[in-house]
């Protein structure tokens, strides 16, 4: 399938975005500012043809930390205007007003790295990294790092079946797949260790350690957009600092 103009952009001028917007949600004060940014991502993700895939991401993967860290701050961040009470629990205008700049802070930054990493593939991202100067090992490590979760749940979700092939049950209530859980801890982490081996033993196969340059077949082009879109970043942080300073 043919990538749009989003999807085709260089995977740093598509970081240099998620740390453009982090950091613009961290210069301009309060939280309106900081709740519109997630409208226009999800813009973002509707032109790259990712919606779905991005909104079902951040639901699982913020909603329930952003619920917990503003009730967290309206009942004990500490105010002297109560405005309303429940039980013994008060809340006040400064803990609403800091439990919504939070997270909307958490909420803007998360979802940039999220709609990042859906619209960059992992390998592209290292690569990019590899080209702006980071050796080889360190790519290796980034790449591991980035890979280790998706690759135990791949695992995980195989054992499972297995298990399920012979009979045990994997459905039902929270307690019965914690049962189904737990005997599959030992293989997963043998399955884990034999893995990592196996990828040692293809790395120095192909000379991975030796002190010589690298060569790679995976090639990453810049366009005349992702030459001038980290400026723009800039420049616009710039004026908001220093409106920021003027203001």
């Amino acid at each position: 399938m043919q990538k749009n103009f989003i999807q085709q952009l260089h995977p740093m001028t598509k970081f240099f975005f998620a740390l453009f917007v982090s950091a613009a949600v961290l210069i301009i004060p309060g939280y309106l500012f900081s709740f519109l940014v997630f409208p226009i991502l999800l813009l973002i993700a509707a032109a790259a043809g990712i919606f779905k895939e991005f909104f079902g991401t951040v639901m699982k993967a913020l909603l329930f930390l952003l619920i917990i860290v503003f009730l967290m701050q309206l009942f004990f961040y500490p105010g002297d205007h109560v405005i309303g009470q429940w039980g013994i629990f008060k809340w006040t205008e400064e803990g609403l007003n800091y439990g919504l700049t939070l997270t909307s802070r958490i909420l803007a930054m998360g979802s940039a790295f999220i709609l990042f990493f859906r619209l960059t593939e992992v390998r592209d991202f290292v690569k990019s990294l590899e080209d702006a100067g980071l050796p080889p090992m360190g790519a290796y490590v980034v790449l591991s790092t980035l890979q280790i979760i998706p690759e135990m749940r791949r695992h995980a979700n195989t054992i499972m079946d297995a298990q399920k092939t012979r009979g045990v049950e994997t459905e039902g209530s929270m307690l019965t797949r914690a049962k189904a859980f737990i005997p599959t801890l030992t293989p997963l982490i043998l399955s884990s260790i034999s893995s990592t081996e196996e990828r040692a033993i293809t790395l120095e196969s192909r000379a991975f350690s030796a002190p010589t340059k690298k060569t790679s077949l995976h090639k990453l082009t810049k366009s005349t957009a992702d030459r001038i879109l980290p400026f723009v970043y800039i420049i616009i942080l710039v004026g908001m600092v220093l409106w920021r300073i003027l203001a």
